[in-house]
């Protein structure tokens, strides 16, 4: 398993791009946005990777992340969703879009990518929705692979929450998913009290969606 690809960018396709890594050119498929983010010829780049073997073909797909990898890896476990449903998804979107879009029930937003209709994107919400906030609450930063090659430092990500768990763990773990989705630490903090509020049982999933309503754009 080729899980990634560390070397100098040669060249940049619609859709793809072809790395060197040490005499050996690798073709590696890409979202729109990742393809955007990536330098110029002959820079260094890493992304991480993941690779599909069938019988007829060999394929290497890169993400600027570890959390993007995994959204593919769960998008591509929907039927009905390939490899190439999943790239227009996360270009669209971005991993942070995916993941608030899954959290809210919010199967338009996923309708938005190229080649994905209603039924496909609403089949992606549902199969999804459980484990959003597992990959929102995974820990650590995983740096952006545009730098130079062999720059960027992964934390172990930390596991999922059980789904059976105190208040308390479940308060921290939507805080922790929130910060990782960009917001303040007022505004997650301020979000999730309320919800643990209005629901003082509720586990994580529930907190993280019932959050990211309160901080949504009003009107």
């Amino acid at each position: 398993m080729i899980g990634k690809i560390t070397g100098r960018l040669e060249y940049r396709a619609a859709d793809h791009v072809l790395i060197d890594v040490r005499g050996v050119g690798y073709l590696v498929y890409c979202s729109e946005r990742t393809l955007a983010a990536l330098p110029g010829p002959g820079e260094g780049v890493a992304l991480f990777t993941d690779l599909v073997v069938r019988e007829d073909l060999m394929q290497l797909f890169g993400f600027p992340t570890l959390v993007e990898k995994e959204w593919h890896r769960l998008l591509t476990s929907v039927q009905g969703v390939g490899a190439k449903a999943s790239l227009a998804i996360l270009g669209t979107l971005g991993a942070d879009g995916v993941s608030r879009a899954i959290a809210l029930g919010d199967w338009t937003a996923v309708k938005a990518a190229k080649g994905v209709g209603p039924k496909i994107a609403q089949r992606v919400v549902l199969d999804l929705k459980d484990k959003a906030p597992g990959v929102m609450a995974m820990g650590g930063t995983v740096a952006a692979a545009t730098g130079a090659a062999g720059a960027e430092v992964i934390e172990t990500p930390a596991p999922a929450a059980p789904a059976a768990q105190a208040p308390s763990s479940a308060q921290a773990d939507a805080l922790s998913a929130l910060g990782n989705l960009g917001y303040s630490p007022g505004d997650a903090a301020g979000a999730v009290a309320q919800a643990v509020s209005e629901a003082p049982e509720a586990e994580t999933p529930a907190l993280i969606r019932a959050a990211l309503k309160l901080l949504a754009p009003k009107g």
